[in-house]
């Protein structure tokens, strides 16, 4: 049975009182008894309660992450940005995984209310107001991740997903591409709602002609089934843009299964640059957003608020998304020069 905090303070001939200042006020207890107490500890190998000592004083040195995917390395760098950044200020992280499910989402804030969370970092599924409303009620800190703010109460990190549609569009269209497909998530991914906002302002800029092809779920499986919808198209696209990585690998997986070459047959870019984008059959043409910086500076936010002397302010700080542009993308006159060759070579 592990030793108790009695256990010490009987071993070491002081009050439970002394013990619990060694602990939590050393600076206030005798040099002769703070060294008498702590050697017991470590004779005893006692760990104190933290839980219960939060309990007691209303607060404690963890926060929640709320994310709605671990498959999707986009979303474990997040994680690794911010546990990184809550181990930086000696505070521990709860994971919870919404998988895109307001209620789930709900019913994970209510488990980390009940263990006295200081705060949540959260990538709302939908209606982030509510969430916000939820904890705010609480008085339990707050700041979105890879979400813009709902207002100016709370702190927010986000990237500009306009932009990022914008860029991906234009990348095609100066490589010639005029027709071009945009495999997206539905109405619930803000995120996909942005970049979509991006795609169209291009291409009709550009004079593209876009086909869209929406999606519930945006991973490899489902990308795989996109791609056939998309080869059953009456008019092939030269190009397609998909709203993140994994569902552009599945797309990717399946042309190739297909006999459909990439980029000789069809261009294809996605979204994040996550890690192994580069490693890929074919290394991916993506839209690189910075997971680790969004995890990192969301919880640095987050914890900034949870200790708040007076000074903190929120803040809603939006990074700036980037072109990587590699094998997957060409353009349409090397594209077709290309199968020419390959024609014949046949």
């Amino acid at each position: 049975m592990p030793s108790s905090l009695r256990d010490v303070a009987r071993k070491a001939k002081v009050s439970t009182g002394t013990v619990s200042n060694v602990l939590n006020r050393p600076e206030i207890v005798a040099p002769e008894t703070l060294a008498r107490v702590r050697k017991v500890i470590d004779e005893l190998k006692f760990v104190p309660n933290g839980f219960a000592r939060h309990l007691r004083s209303g607060q404690s040195r963890t926060i929640g992450l709320i994310i709605p995917d671990i498959t999707n390395p986009f979303y474990t760098e997040v994680a690794r940005g911010a546990e990184d950044a809550a181990n930086k200020h000696d505070y521990a992280v709860f994971l919870c995984i919404s998988d895109t499910d307001g209620a789930k989402e709900t019913s994970y804030i209510g488990v980390l209310l009940e263990q006295r969370v200081r705060g949540v970092l959260i990538a709302p599924t939908d209606d982030a107001h509510k969430s916000v409303e939820l904890l705010r009620s609480h008085h339990v800190g707050v700041a979105l991740l890879d979400h813009k703010s709902v207002g100016s109460q709370e702190c927010s990190v986000s990237v500009d997903h306009v932009r990022g549609g914008e860029i991906a569009i234009q990348h095609l269209a100066d490589l010639g591409h005029k027709e071009i497909v945009w495999i997206t998530g539905s109405e619930d991914y803000r995120q996909c709602v942005d970049r979509g906002i991006g795609v169209a302002n291009i291409a009709e800029r550009a004079g593209v002609e876009l086909t869209i092809i929406p999606l519930k779920i945006l991973n490899t499986s489902t990308g795989e089934e996109a791609a056939k919808k998309v080869m059953a198209l009456e008019k092939r696209p030269t190009a397609i843009f998909c709203a993140n990585d994994m569902l552009a690998f599945g797309v990717m997986r399946e042309l190739l299964r297909m006999g459909i070459k990439v980029p000789q047959d069809i261009s294809l870019i996605g979204y994040d640059d996550i890690y192994f984008a580069p490693t890929a059959a074919v290394p991916l043409s993506s839209i690189f957003q910075p997971a680790y910086q969004l995890g990192f500076t969301a919880a640095e936010l987050l914890i900034s608020e949870c200790e708040d002397t007076g000074e903190h302010q929120h803040k809603q700080i939006v990074f700036d998304p980037e072109l990587v542009a590699r094998s997957s993308t060409a353009h349409v006159s090397t594209m077709r020069t290309v199968r020419v060759m390959e024609d014949i070579s046949a």
